[in-house]
């Protein structure tokens, strides 16, 4: 064999952020049955609604919604972020902290929209995607001192889903966002101080 064959790098594909990388998969696979099942999956699996807790259902639909998206484009949207936040994240705060980080946002989005919204449905990795974006702004948290980049980014941040809740009108849930942001921070504020 020849000396410069030897010397050649070898590339690989790496599994590099589990979490974030098995978010995307089962998004997909949410969005795959939805579209083969005509949105029985997202009525019944990856939407949260006021229904009745004798309903074994429901229980899933409270971590379960964040999978559910209605269309491609609302997919590719957050699972896009999804995939260029969660490695850092996964890198600095570790898989297992980013996994628990996705399943506490996605219960807490889960029962204010049961308990306060008994009319509307709620599916999608928005206030996944808000949380990782508060807890990436956490990088620079070291020896009790808080970045002016993570301040910059709350007030920004909370203050156009504000802005967006009182004054916009669609489709878009502002308050999953700003819930998923103060998730973001929480945690980041607890995983800093941990680390």
């Amino acid at each position: 064999m020849a000396r410069h064959d030897m010397d050649r790098p070898t590339l690989k594909i790496s599994y590099n952020a589990p979490v974030a990388l098995t978010f995307a998969l089962l998004s997909l696979l949410a969005l795959v049955a939805n579209h083969f099942t005509n949105g029985w999956a997202n009525a019944n699996l990856f939407s949260v609604y006021q229904c009745s807790l004798g309903d074994p259902l429901a229980w899933f639909r409270f971590f379960g919604h964040v999978l559910g998206h209605s269309g491609y484009s609302h997919y590719i949207g957050n699972i896009v972020l999804v995939l260029v936040l969660g490695p850092n994240l996964e890198d600095r705060f570790g898989s297992w902290n980013v996994m628990w980080a996705i399943l506490f946002t996605a219960v807490v989005s889960g029962l204010v929209q049961f308990v306060f919204f008994p009319g509307t449905a709620l599916l999608g990795a928005s206030g996944i995607v808000f949380m990782m974006i508060l807890l990436s702004s956490f990088g620079g948290v070291r020896n009790g001192t808080i970045p002016t980049t993570l301040i910059l980014v709350a007030v920004f941040y909370l203050g156009g889903e504000l802005w967006d809740a009182i004054f916009v009108r669609d489709n878009v849930s502002q308050l999953t966002h700003i819930i998923g942001g103060l998730c973001g921070t929480v945690l980041g504020f607890a995983l800093s101080g941990r680390r």
